[in-house]
């Protein structure tokens, strides 16, 4: 009988399973939506029971929908939204508080004053990391300081700490497996990326005790077994979870950027860029995270990472709260409109501004409104924002590398769209090359865990699985390109410390 790999893929918005045969064909697949939660004005949560259930879902009806059995599942592999900080009772393994999403800036103020303290270099030099709300490590001090009764939990050892793959893991083995992975640990700014262990002097900083946080774990190795009756109460077996990584560095394994220098750029939520730098962690000196983009077989890989918060977010923007569309897919269609030179610009900032600029105080806004602006022009210009604020990043490695980037590998939702595409490649200078499947997230995380179970024998054979669908070349004017830069440049900079400036 035919054997299946399941990719579990959470991201920020969605849960989605994909059910994998070995030529690498997604067979079936199912997403459910979850809650985004907003509190305050900078506040995002996510409630990680619901999150639970959602991927649950997801993985029941993947594999009805396949037509497998449980058997026929060798392994199971996670990819999951990063920094997003679960914590909850071992006792009762529910959640004590929602979850701190990534994007959540409620930590601001501390992280300021980590800085005014001259802490900065300490992070950077032990972490790869800024000091900055987006990370994990100000989160865990939040709950641990204003939920009632946290602290004495974890003194009494009756609290855990996880990212989203920890809490998913620890679910799905029934409350058996406290374990991350190197990638995942990596973004929390508590884990030395070259001792490749938890920080005694980041966890004494802010008072985080060690007891609550999971084992550290490679990306792709058994780390136990799911519960029996997870799939089907009429069946007790259990399917060995075989990987776990972060849903960037996943994406850059699933497009095979396997050779140092090697680029890809996702468009999900936010847009991440990520280049491949080898064994060796290099340091940015233009804005850039450098972070673990892999642990394979006793073997770190690093890699510069720019981060954007806002990008797959921003259309999200237009089709829930301005209510200017009904769907991403119509944005295409509403740029074809746009016949005039009207030089809109849309910096989306809703949640801060993240590298180069790492500015928490920046807030989003539209410069450039016309008498005669439109719906259309609002739509190129926000799906113009995810290019613009792309370019800015490859132009950052770039400076790092001391060389120019000459291709990027893309994927993620935002990669259909043509316009967005073709105008990233102008923009940026740069080939832009999108893969036949850009399901590159939930594939790298697939791979890991057919690699861990001799699924798939080598990288080599999975080589043979992706196909470019299409390449993108430069086709604008230099002049025109420079005119557009700079009015993005000027747009950006009067975004910069609003909140600040508004006090």
């Amino acid at each position: 009988m035919p054997k299946y790999i399941i990719s579990l893929d959470e991201g920020t918005t969605s849960c989605r399973t994909l059910v994998i045969n070995h030529k690498g064909e997604i067979v079936a697949s199912n997403a459910l939506e979850f809650s985004q939660i907003f509190p305050k004005a900078g506040w995002v949560e996510h409630n990680a029971v619901e999150i639970w259930n959602s991927q649950r879902t997801t993985l029941v009806q993947s594999v009805n929908k396949a037509k497998i059995k449980p058997e026929d599942i060798v392994g199971i592999g996670i990819t999951n939204q990063r920094e997003t900080v679960v914590m909850w009772d071992k006792r009762s393994g529910l959640p004590i508080y929602n979850a701190i999403v990534w994007q959540d800036r409620r930590t601001t103020k501390y992280c300021d004053e980590l800085i005014a303290q001259g802490k900065s270099e300490l992070v950077q030099t032990k972490t790869g990391l800024i000091i900055n709300p987006y990370f994990s490590a100000t989160k865990i001090k939040w709950i641990l300081d204003n939920v009632e009764g946290a602290r004495q939990l974890a003194k009494d050892n009756n609290l855990l700490f996880g990212t989203i793959d920890t809490w998913l893991i620890y679910r799905l083995t029934g409350g058996k497996t406290h374990i991350t992975d190197s990638t995942n640990a990596s973004r929390t700014m508590l884990f030395n990326i070259h001792t490749k262990e938890w920080d005694d002097e980041l966890l004494t900083l802010m008072d985080i005790p060690k007891s609550i946080l999971p084992t550290v774990k490679s990306s792709s190795e058994v780390y136990g077994h799911t519960f029996p009756g997870l799939l089907s109460k009429e069946t007790d077996v259990q399917i060995p979870i075989a990987s776990a990584i972060g849903d960037q560095q996943a994406a850059l394994f699933g497009q095979l950027c396997l050779e140092p220098g090697e680029v890809k750029n996702t468009y999900g939520t936010g847009c991440f860029i990520l280049m491949n730098t080898g064994q060796t962690p290099i340091k940015s000196n233009n804005g850039l995270l450098t972070t673990i983009a892999l642990d394979y077989k006793g073997t770190i890989t690093y890699a510069l990472e720019g981060s954007v918060f806002v990008a797959g977010a921003a259309v999200q923007w237009l089709r829930d709260q301005i209510k200017i569309i009904y769907h991403a897919s119509e944005t295409d269609w509403y740029t074809n409109l746009v016949k005039d030179d009207q030089q809109l610009y849309v910096v989306p900032s809703f949640t801060g501004l993240g590298s180069p600029y790492w500015d928490s105080y920046s807030r989003g806004a539209i410069f450039g409104l016309e008498r005669g602006t439109k719906r259309e022009h609002l739509v190129k210009a926000t799906l113009e924002s995810l290019a613009y604020q792309s370019y800015d990043v490859i132009m950052a490695m770039a400076e790092d590398l001391k060389k120019p980037i000459k291709r990027i590998k893309v994927d993620g939702g935002a990669s259909r769209n043509e316009y967005l595409m073709q105008f990233q490649a102008d923009i940026t200078q740069v080939e832009v090359i999108r893969p036949k499947s850009i399901e590159t997230t939930a594939m790298g995380a697939a791979f890991l865990a057919g690699l861990a179970v001799d699924f798939w024998t080598s990288r080599d054979e999975i080589k043979q699985i992706l196909n470019v669908d299409k390449t993108y070349h430069a086709k604008l004017d230099q002049a025109i390109v420079q005119k557009l830069l700079k009015g993005w440049k000027v747009a950006v900079n009067r975004t910069l410390n609003w909140l600040k400036d508004i006090e």
